[in-house]
């Protein structure tokens, strides 16, 4: 992988400003506008590339709303991606919330209606037969990475069929401003094989098949065609699945994970990241993961993933496989996972274990005495007041993390979390919070972001050009991101690192993922003497050449 991209001698004038990859806008200096056919295209000034970021962050902020500021961002993607991975990485805290969780949900939910140019491929149920064909119209044969969904879980808003592509999008953007992976070589991707979302079938806006979603065979053999012919058209290509329904997720997961290099952020993304709050948490109560009893809100993709890694962790430290599983339990929207259950799912199967039936969530916390609570349901205030107080009657230090997204899916605010157990919860959400203060003491929620793990497990993963994906490597991770949680973090009640350390973070995780590659004997190329600096020398920077 280099930060270089191809030479392209026949782009000048005109066709160059609208290349969002080659274009400097106003940077351009004077000669280069005569070298490249710009004079008179341009004004006649020279603008620093400081100056054009002062200019971006003026209009930004003086939008009424962050859905405004998002449709602003992307039209600069649009125009000139250097400047805008400038604007996002140098303002990092400030612009994740509004290119990604939480206004990314707003947008896809919107994404007909301010729809102006099109980014990534959109592949159809129609297009079996020719998918590899589809894949080659990409122009930039060096994708290294693919985001791919079929639009029908969408954060916690459900099916918004091509209308999804806003999460694609918005994570490779996260790859690239977090840990440098160069926008040449990522793809996004949106599968359409229909929606069954009813206001969309009767929206004339909306930009997708409108009819309802294919299931079964021609479903499968879609998938089947799409994975193959991405690793033929791309050679070394990552490929990460994204918001699929549980239905789909955990078996793609488990049919193609052995056969590309493939994993599903939804499952293990979160899963590591979740691991890694856990992690930072029990340094602050003392304690051992082993000895941990974690009740899960939701059993879908999230929450699975998060205890799948958690019982590989606890194994780590001793117990067997079947004691670690005790300790994590889960609730669903029948009210407890357990074993005398009819009709369970099998990804819940593991989970079922021997209890008497349990009908909510509330009577499930004081019947198990958790130590931890992890909200992955989608349900906003879903911890109330009354489940908090009862987890803090319990631990000293309860751990309350909700994951949800976007924000108002959270199952509740870190206000709510802090002031309901007299400030005493450790507490994670998934969307951003403020600072909150309790008893005069300020806390600073820590956001447990799947972009503190799957851009630094990308790049580690393109680094070594890694066969497959293992679960080793996400334990890696996380214990990496955990690593990195400073004393200082932890005395505000942060358990991740500031977004504003993202890059080290993520060039670090990289690091332990391309070493579990080489270690395990998955990557394609030979060990590079010094990994780290081989890795880090692959970073994209947002600097403008001299194209004169």
């Amino acid at each position: 992988m280099s930060n270089a991209l191809p030479e392209d001698t026949c782009l000048r004038g005109g066709r160059l400003l609208h290349d969002p990859l080659r274009n400097k806008g106003t940077a351009f200096t004077d000669e280069e506008r005569d070298a490249l056919g710009l004079r008179g295209l341009l004004p006649p000034r020279v603008h620093t590339q400081d100056l054009q970021v002062q200019r971006v962050l003026e209009n930004v902020r003086n939008k009424p709303d962050d859905l405004d500021r998002y449709v602003r961002l992307i039209g600069l993607q649009d125009r000139n991606e250097c400047l805008f991975y400038r604007v996002v990485m140098d303002n990092i805290e400030e612009m994740m919330p509004i290119i990604y969780t939480p206004t990314v949900g707003r947008a896809c939910e919107r994404y007909g209606h301010i729809f102006t140019r099109s980014r990534g491929l959109y592949i159809s149920i129609e297009d079996r037969g020719r998918v590899a064909e589809v894949l080659r119209n990409w122009p930039h044969r060096e994708a290294r990475i693919i985001v791919v969904t079929d639009g029908e879980r969408i954060l916690g808003l459900g099916d918004l069929g091509v209308e999804g592509m806003g999460i694609p999008v918005g994570k490779l953007s996260l790859y690239t401003a977090c840990a440098g992976i160069h926008p040449i070589h990522c793809l996004p991707i949106t599968l359409d094989v229909g929606t069954n979302n009813e206001r969309l079938l009767n929206d004339e806006l909306y930009l997708g098949a409108q009819h309802r979603r294919v299931r079964g065979a021609d479903y499968d053999a879609l998938i089947e065609e799409f994975i193959e012919a991405a690793q033929e058209v791309f050679p070394n290509i990552v490929i990460q699945l994204e918001d699929f329904a549980n239905v789909n997720a955990f078996r793609l997961l488990a049919e193609y994970r052995d056969k590309a290099c493939l994993f599903d952020d939804d499952i293990q993304g979160t899963g590591g990241v979740a691991l890694a709050g856990l992690y930072s948490a029990l340094r602050i109560t003392g304690q051992r993961l082993c000895d941990q009893k974690i009740l899960f809100l939701g059993a879908g993709e999230a929450g699975i993933g998060i205890a799948d890694l958690m019982v590989a962790a606890m194994a780590d430290e001793g117990l067997s496989r079947e004691q670690a599983r005790r300790r994590c339990w889960f609730v669903d929207s029948k009210g407890l996972v357990v074993a005398s259950r009819d009709g369970l799912a099998e990804h819940k199967l593991a989970y079922a274990h021997e209890h008497a039936p349990v009908a909510d969530f509330l009577s499930a916390v004081e019947a198990l005495e958790p130590t931890a609570i992890i909200g992955v349901s989608g349900q906003p205030g879903a911890f109330t007041r009354e489940t908090v107080e009862a987890i803090a009657r319990i631990n000293e230090r309860p751990i309350v993390f909700a994951l949800s997204n976007p924000t108002s899916k959270s199952e509740c605010t870190a206000e709510q979390a802090y002031g309901w157990s007299e400030g005493r919860a450790i507490f994670a959400s998934g969307s951003p919070f403020d600072p909150v203060t309790v008893g005069g003491r300020t806390f600073v929620p820590g956001q447990g972001n799947n972009a503190y793990i799957f851009p630094g497990v990308g790049l580690g993963l393109i680094a070594s050009e890694a066969r497959r994906v293992t679960d080793e490597m996400f334990f890696q991770a996380a214990k990496t991101l955990a690593s990195e949680v400073s004393e200082e973090d932890l005395a505000l009640g942060r358990v991740y690192p500031p977004l504003t350390h993202i890059r080290e973070v993520s060039a670090l995780i990289a690091e332990a993922v391309a070493d579990a590659a080489f270690r395990s004997g998955l990557a394609r190329r030979e060990r590079p003497a010094d990994l780290r600096a081989d890795i880090k020398a692959q970073m994209f920077s947002p600097e403008y050449p001299n194209r004169a």
